[in-house]
């Protein structure tokens, strides 16, 4: 098996993507480990709301920007830098207004307006929105080798890869053009329409949600299209050659199910593929094991009791390592030769640096050679930039 450092030759923006409890957020800590290890300038990112990456690197709490994992706690093996942050959407969204704004004043009014605090803060969409502002921003640096996305569960992170898309038409469409219009027109027709709704929310919470909106798009302005800029950029990058998709998922059908899936929507909207992780595989080499064999072979040599509690480990395991099996089988069909990288089922869960270290050592060759990486990886620049 080849090491994962050879899917990420020449690339700056590693996005790992799978469904829910398959070890993702673990992985892509793993990777950006390894990647650190061999002299890479490194940046983990996870716009997950579990808290699982700053545990597992030994921190209590992960901020809005990339804050380096101290070198003494890594160890003197890890040669370049490793750094982690986590997504804040509400700050995220804060920061760009207050980057884009003309002035403080109007920065200022568009975060105390009541629909810009409630976009930031729970709309849906909102997390996917400010994790391509924070993509752009980052991808825009010349500071790092690498950035490692750690995206949240498949449906949702297909929500974010879309985000791009979604954003540039919205933002290019008539409907928002309309609405900022400095005629006003647009908001006279959205008031017109809905003014029997808007007048009762009126009367129940004391806002004029008409007035709102006006003063909100009003306030946008121009910056529409420096969000346009914005979103054009990453859609750009995430289709670059220099961008790597890894799908992480373990061994159970319905997770391998869902990474066919995401591997197929993958190839449907054109983006940069790499492979496949699969977590907690279960493995014992053995294609048939007769009833009783196992307990026969352990006779004499432990006492009874231990002989059948041994026997009935091993038969459970053995029926898992069919499952995997049978489940790889069909996952590697899919791929036609596309790289595949098994990490077993450990003893334990990982919730440390020495358990991201195990993980680790089971995707990366030992000897790797980055020296040719960060050349290659410095050089392409995101566009706009």
């Amino acid at each position: 098996m080849t090491s994962v450092s050879g899917l990420l030759e020449g690339k700056r923006v590693c996005v790992c993507g799978g469904s829910g409890g398959v070890g993702k957020t673990t992985t892509s800590a793993a990777i950006a480990l390894g990647m650190a290890m061999r002299g890479a300038r490194v940046a983990v990112v996870t716009i997950d709301p579990a808290r699982r990456l700053a545990n597992a690197l030994g921190l209590e709490e992960l901020e809005n920007e990339p804050r380096r994992i101290d070198p003494a706690h890594l160890g003197p093996e890890v040669a370049g830098e490793l750094w982690a942050m986590m997504l804040d959407p509400k700050r995220t969204f804060d920061e760009l207004i207050a980057r884009l704004a003309p002035d403080p004043q109007r920065a200022a009014a568009i975060m105390a307006n009541r629909v810009y605090r409630q976009l930031s803060t729970a709309v849906s969409g909102s997390q996917e929105f400010t994790a391509v502002a924070k993509l752009h921003e980052l991808a825009a640096r010349a500071d790092f080798d690498l950035l490692v996305l750690d995206t949240p569960p498949s449906r949702n992170a297909l929500d974010f890869l879309e985000a791009p898309a979604r954003l540039t038409s919205f933002l290019e469409g008539g409907a928002l053009r309309a609405l900022v219009r400095p005629t006003g027109l647009g908001m006279r027709l959205v008031g017109r329409g809905a003014a029997p709704l808007f007048a009762a929310l009126r009367r129940v919470t004391g806002v004029d949600l008409v007035s709102d909106l006006g003063t909100f798009f009003s306030l946008l302005g121009g910056m529409t299209e420096d969000f346009a800029q914005r979103a054009r950029a990453v859609q750009e990058l995430l289709r670059a050659p220099t961008s790597a998709f890894v799908l992480v998922t373990c061994a159970q059908a319905a997770a391998i199910e869902e990474a066919i899936w995401f591997r197929r929507t993958l190839q449907e909207s054109e983006l940069p593929f790499a492979g496949v992780i699969v977590n907690r595989y279960h493995a014992d080499g053995i294609a048939e094991v007769q009833p009783g064999s196992v307990r026969r072979a352990l006779d004499g040599r432990l006492d009874s009791e231990l002989a059948r509690r041994v026997a009935a480990s091993f038969a459970d395991h053995h029926r898992l390592a069919l499952r995997d099996r049978r489940n790889l089988e069909a996952l590697t069909a899919e791929l036609h030769g596309a790289p595949l990288h098994l990490v077993p089922q450990l003893d334990d869960d990982v919730h440390d640096l020495a358990g991201l270290e195990r993980v680790r050592r089971h995707l990366f060759a030992a000897g790797d050679d980055v020296a040719g990486l960060r050349r290659a990886q410095r050089e392409p620049r995101i566009a706009g930039a």
